[in-house]
């Protein structure tokens, strides 16, 4: 029962901090899920991949209500995104198998890089830049791979990736939100199928996924998300941004502290 609790506490945070900064995803669930089982005493060799599988397999739930709102607004580009969702698809297979191959001490340091260079990232200037090169088929394809592998090793739908390459491409930022959140469902559904195909059998069905903690952050963050939404609109877009980039550095100091 005190399990259920902590899973659902830990959907509710990560669902109400994504719906505040407008980003869902590992970037949230990661770090919560890797605190929470370490405090619940769980394998420390595992930890990381635990954490990033049952990332993978809420994800693979709550980026269908995003999919299906981006599209009724028509802000999926359907054509760019079946260029992109085979190689992430491939990508994030790949990407699973190395991340049950790496120790959980170098998943955590890979995360909690990838969360210091987002939260830096923020306090950047945003030029705006077009290279429309970067949506030809071989330029995609090796960016599918890269992004889906690196997507999986740290638990992600890939938006954080997908969205910045999109708007570099020259696309518009609606267009690259919404085909962003239909490329993180192949991304997702390949990860989690390697997590699940790649265990090996005497560690059970699904071995890396916590699934206690994917029902139970399914079921509140869904809730929460929309309250974090509404919060968000309350607050200078501004503030948004650097309390986002305090909270990614928090994680990184985090993950990082010996």
């Amino acid at each position: 029962m005190t399990a259920w609790l902590i899973y659902l506490l830990a959907g509710a945070l990560a669902g109400l901090v994504a719906g505040l900064f407008g980003l869902g995803g590992g970037i949230v669930v990661v770090p919560v899920l890797a605190i929470v089982f370490d405090w619940q005493g769980m394998p420390e060799a595992q930890l990381m991949q635990m954490a990033v599988a049952t990332s993978l397999m809420t994800i693979c739930l709550t980026s269908l209500s995003s999919i299906t709102a981006h599209a009724r607004y028509g802000h999926v580009h359907w054509r760019l995104g079946s260029w992109l969702m085979p190689t992430l698809a491939a990508g994030s297979f790949s990407g699973a198998w190395l991340a049950m191959r790496l120790d959980s001490d170098v998943l955590q340091l890979v995360f909690a890089v990838f969360a210091l260079l987002m939260a830096v990232r923020i306090w950047l200037p945003q030029r705006p830049l077009a290279l429309p090169a970067l949506i030809k088929p071989v330029a995609m394809s090796v960016f599918g791979l890269l992004a889906g592998l690196f997507s999986a090793l740290v638990g992600i739908g890939g938006g954080t990736l997908t969205v910045p390459y999109l708007l570099l491409a020259g696309q518009p930022i609606k267009q690259a939100v919404g085909t962003a959140s239909a490329c993180g469902l192949p991304i997702a559904l390949a990860g989690v199928a390697g997590f699940i195909l790649l265990t090996p059998m005497s560690d059970g069905i699904g071995g890396y996924i916590v699934w206690p903690a994917f029902f139970g952050i399914v079921c509140s963050s869904l809730i929460f998300a929309p309250l974090g939404a509404k919060l968000a609109r309350n607050l200078p877009s501004h503030w948004l941004q650097r309390m986002f980039s305090v909270a990614l550095l928090s994680v990184a100091v985090y993950f990082l502290w010996p």
